[in-house]
């Protein structure tokens, strides 16, 4: 749920900044759709790429972990072991009972083992980059979806002004949803992204207004 929220503002304060750049330099409104439709394509790939070279990178670290934990568990099964012993005792288990649960551990699964108490690796945490890439040019996309789809029905004259409103309570909206989804104080949560948000669009849009001018 955090990761998707995150996602789903990043397209919307992309997008809608882009789109409220646009608009400021007195493009038409087929131009900002268009430039918004560019900036969603470019940011869900760019979020994709990203995503997937990150986490590939974090695959490849926990595989030569896991690599070396073998290594480690064929030449030196009994240190091994008494590594195991030392983490459940610093734990708080007791030694004899940490000794038990470390033999029991590595009869079954010696190296899910370590991977899982020494070095944090689990099925439930362990990298995957496709998803990974999936997963946040999808969010990103749905996000930009939202100022894009205000393109569409606001009326020329107030364009910037309707995408910027309902990008902000769109942003508001999420970060509300984020915040209470990971226990955080829903208001401030809520204000800090929408600040942030409101502060790119005024920065886009006082670019594109000056740029727009000089033009």
């Amino acid at each position: 749920m955090r990761a998707a929220v995150l996602g789903a503002n990043d397209g919307i304060v992309s997008t809608a900044s882009l789109i409220v750049g646009v608009a400021s330099a007195a493009a038409t409104q087929s131009d900002v759709l268009l430039a918004g439709i560019a900036g969603l394509v470019a940011g869900a790939m760019s979020m994709a790429a990203g995503e997937y070279v990150s986490v590939s990178s974090q695959s490849d670290t926990e595989q030569a972990d896991l690599a070396r934990e073998r290594a480690e568990l064929r030449d030196s099964a009994e240190a091994e072991r008494d590594e195991l012993v030392a983490i459940y005792v610093r734990r708080g288990v007791e030694p004899a009972i940490a000794r038990i649960v470390a033999e029991q551990l590595t009869a079954k699964d010696a190296l899910g083992a370590h991977a899982r108490d020494e070095l944090g690796i689990s099925e439930a945490t362990a990298a995957r980059p496709v998803q990974a890439a999936l997963t946040s040019a999808a969010t990103f996309s749905v996000g930009a979806a939202m100022p894009l789809l205000m393109v569409g029905v606001s009326p020329t004259g107030m364009l910037v002004g309707v995408v910027s409103a309902a990008s902000l309570a769109f942003l508001a909206l999420l970060g509300a949803i984020g915040a209470w989804a990971g226990g955080a104080r829903v208001l401030r949560a809520t204000a800090r992204v929408t600040f942030w948000g409101a502060l790119a669009m005024a920065l886009t849009a006082g670019i594109g207004k000056f740029v727009g001018t000089v033009i």
